[in-house]
């Protein structure tokens, strides 16, 4: 679980991990929902070292086993901290697949973390997205598609779930190289060469990047979208 970004679009004067949402946190209702899973093992927060206090403080009000990683000032970093956390359990087997999700993704049902935690053992790695065939994409100078752009595109969401020993292989070799992807997707298939399958994800897998977000995410919680409620 990430939660080592600043949160500079969303304007707040904290991590909007922290922000208010439906009686709890951001943070509670991504670890909560995660925690609630019997297909998941450990659950590890990516924390700023400042943060460390706060982030304990929303663990207590959880009430779930979180193990807890400073990250870096990467994304890519911070995910490579909880791969190398983990790596004894990766080595014994103990921990076969690992998801990555953004804790600013607090909607994600279990529905949608099961599908991809499935898909992930058939084909050794899955990303949800949504179809948006209004997206393009084009070369540098805007003159058209790129020539291997082809069929309609998926904005790609998380959680994403892979093989654990390809996943911290793909990341080591990364980090060797100083290649910095999108993704975790993108950094599996430029060194672990494998392309994720993709699994449809809900539209109201939102992620908290602006102020209005978080409205839509309490109103959708308050109807009871995702199933979970603050419970503290």
């Amino acid at each position: 679980m990430l939660a080592a970004g600043s949160g500079t679009r969303f304007g707040a004067p904290v991590n909007k991990a922290y922000l208010p949402l439906a009686g709890t946190t951001v943070l509670a209702h991504s670890l909560r929902r995660f925690a609630a899973l019997p297909e998941v093992g450990p659950v590890v927060l990516v924390i700023r070292e400042q943060d460390d206090a706060v982030a304990r403080e929303v663990i207590a009000q959880v009430g779930a086993p979180v193990e807890i990683v400073i990250g870096d000032a990467t994304r890519q970093g911070s995910e490579l901290a909880a791969l190398r956390h983990l790596g004894r359990r990766i080595n014994d087997g103990s921990v076969d697949l690992v998801a990555i999700h953004d804790s600013a993704r607090p909607l994600a049902d279990s529905g949608l973390c099961r599908a991809v935690l499935s898909a992930a053992r058939r084909h050794g790695g899955a990303v949800p997205g949504v179809l948006r065939p209004e997206l393009a994409v084009v070369t540098g100078d805007g003159t058209g598609l790129l020539p291997d752009v082809t069929g309609p595109l998926v904005a790609v969401q998380t959680p994403q779930a892979f093989t654990a020993r390809l996943l911290r292989e793909a990341y080591e070799k990364a980090r060797a190289e100083g290649f910095e992807g999108t993704d975790t997707a993108s950094v599996v298939a430029a060194h672990g060469g494998l392309r994720a399958h993709w699994v449809p994800a809900p539209a109201t897998n939102l992620k908290i990047t602006f102020a209005e977000d978080l409205s839509l995410a309490e109103h959708l919680l308050r109807r009871g979208v995702g199933g979970l409620i603050g419970r503290d």
